[in-house]
């Protein structure tokens, strides 16, 4: 085949693709634009035979004018840039979160309910969360809890600045979470087992600061991340939880289809949990240690639980939003 036949023969779906190129890059929205990928790469092959041919420059350079063209425009809409990201953070994750509303009670009863038992425990029996500590824990709380000027040269002595305090959260936080997720693998039981584990250690430490150490020292310096934590916690446990889901009722699905498919609805979650965790060890890092009237710190708190409960409640309602 020669040059002019090739062109002559390819003519018309070029043109096809053209306008529909240029609709695209003009914004349009009535176009057939889910036949761009299919047409981006039938030209591909015919300017790899244009080339591999040698049919000139003139139908070369053409050819790929018009698939660097379509390839800007498929990376635009793929990758979605900061708009994807702004979409996902105002709608795609709250959305999440209350699609599957029902996961995140049942996190919440699994962490919450514990974590309170415990708190509360040393008013009738301490001998409990020192069971739960040990001495090493004990030690810990007493050390970092004993007082805010002792809390803050304690960690002076163990981080050395704000920047490392984030790095030792955010490794911390991340590391929480991960098993909490992972654990869904496990038909979900490793998922109420960390949340459970989480809640009874949590809480002893609460119960055991309110016993004898200084509670204001304690709450004030977590009651400014507990909101982005605890929570990223409670949503790292919904994605394991659809995990879990997905293998002990996979429906008509075959377990490893089905688990794809919970993977898949589960990544909003996952993101979503990572950017509050991220967010948790930012204030933990930065702003929880701050020598700050305990006030203030308690108004911040209360703020971020204010703030969360409105986004994941409120963020992204609309048409399109299933509940």
């Amino acid at each position: 085949m020669t040059s002019t036949e090739f062109e002559q023969k390819n003519q018309q779906r070029w043109q096809e693709y053209e306008r529909l190129v240029t609709a695209m890059e003009n914004g349009r929205r009535d176009v057939a634009a889910g036949e761009m990928p299919r047409m981006f790469r039938e030209l591909c092959v015919d300017l790899s035979l244009a080339q591999s041919r040698m049919y000139g420059a003139r139908v070369t350079e053409r050819l790929n004018a018009l698939v660097i063209r379509g390839y800007e425009l498929i990376y635009r809409k793929r990758r979605g840039g900061w708009r994807a990201v702004a979409k996902f953070l105002t709608a795609g994750f709250p959305r999440a979160v209350r699609r599957d509303w029902r996961l995140f009670w049942l996190c919440s009863a699994f962490f919450w309910l514990p974590f309170l038992a415990m708190m509360l425990t040393p008013e009738h029996e301490v001998r409990w969360v020192q069971a739960v500590l040990g001495a090493d824990g004990m030690t810990s709380m007493e050390q970092m809890y004993g007082g805010r000027d002792q809390q803050i040269s304690h960690l002076r002595e163990e981080y050395g600045s704000n920047f490392m305090m984030f790095c030792f959260y955010i490794y911390n936080n991340v590391s929480i979470d991960f098993r909490i997720f992972a654990g869904g693998i496990l038909a979900g039981i490793g998922t109420l087992f960390f949340l459970l584990f989480n809640g009874v250690y949590l809480g002893a430490a609460a119960g055991y600061v309110n016993h004898a150490c200084d509670p204001e020292s304690f709450w004030t310096f977590v009651s400014g991340h507990s909101s982005y934590e605890l929570l990223g916690m409670l949503v790292s446990g919904m994605a394991g939880m659809r995990l879990g889901l997905a293998i002990l009722r996979p429906g008509r699905l075959p377990r490893t289809r089905a688990l794809a498919e919970a993977s898949r609805r589960a990544l909003p979650l996952i993101y979503g949990a990572a950017l509050l965790t991220t967010l948790a060890a930012v204030v933990e890092g930065f702003w929880s240690a701050q020598p700050l009237p305990s006030d203030v710190k308690y108004a911040v708190g209360i703020l971020g639980w204010i703030l969360c409960t409105v986004y994941l409640l409120r963020a992204g309602k609309g048409a399109g939003d299933e509940t």
